[in-house]
């Protein structure tokens, strides 16, 4: 079984009503992408309200490094012509389920639990709400892609005329690692197959995470999921 090292972040002491799952690149953790966050902002990423969860990926092989293991959600090539391993992605799901799971059952709904997350953490997170949970309540996917035939797209296909979680892209100019081609073309799919949502090009970026971006994404999430009336907050309690 696999078990997931969660690290937490609540702006105080405060019962939370909402939350937002970050999930890492490949061979980092979730102490790390937090830390780089932090390191950005000069500040954690933190709202009075919201839980903020970076959960650390499984150590396990993977392919780009030639099998040696790492922590990462899921193996896979760096390429989005090659088809998509199903059977490998099923593992990621159970850990999504789980992490979407334990918030529900500690009271949050799941139309106030945004899922994000940067590179592989990124692909990951569209899967969350395009595949596995359609009812999250938003998808923030920075830096990432998914595969030509990604089983996201069926499932849209499958759901047509239902309504999905917004998505919030990002991605560099200069991305040496994803090309910005590879998720302009991901984007351009989802919104035929009725995501919407924004595309937002990081100008002079490679692979990094950037302050204004991480900003707007603070923006966002506070839009997204506005502090509940005290009404609606003892129905959590």
């Amino acid at each position: 079984m696999i078990k997931l090292r969660l690290l937490s972040k609540s702006a105080n002491s405060l019962r939370h009503s909402a939350t937002v799952i970050f999930l890492h690149g490949s061979g980092d953790t979730g102490p790390g992408i937090r830390e780089w966050v932090h390191e950005i902002l000069e500040r954690e990423l933190e709202f009075p309200h919201i839980k903020m969860l970076y959960p650390t990926a499984p150590l396990q092989s993977y392919t780009p490094i030639e099998g040696e293991l790492s922590t990462v959600w899921f193996d896979r090539p760096i390429a989005i012509h090659i088809p998509e391993n199903r059977k490998v992605m099923e593992k990621a799901y159970d850990i999504l389920r789980k992490l979407i799971n334990n918030e529900i059952k500690d009271g949050i709904p799941v139309n106030r639990i945004i899922v994000g997350g940067f590179s592989m953490g990124g692909a990951l997170a569209l899967h969350a709400g395009f595949h596995v949970n359609r009812h999250l309540a938003g998808i923030i996917a920075y830096a990432c892609f998914i595969n030509n035939d990604s089983v996201i797209y069926e499932t849209l296909h499958k759901e047509s005329g239902s309504k999905f979680p917004e998505l919030l892209m990002f991605h560099g100019s200069d991305d040496p690692v994803i090309p910005l081609a590879w998720s302009e073309h991901c984007f351009k799919n989802l919104c035929k197959l009725g995501v919407k949502g924004q595309f937002k090009i990081i100008p002079e970026v490679e692979h990094d995470l950037e302050k204004h971006a991480l900003e707007d994404i603070e923006q966002w999430i506070s839009k997204k999921l506005l502090p509940l009336q005290t009404s609606d907050r003892k129905k959590l309690d």
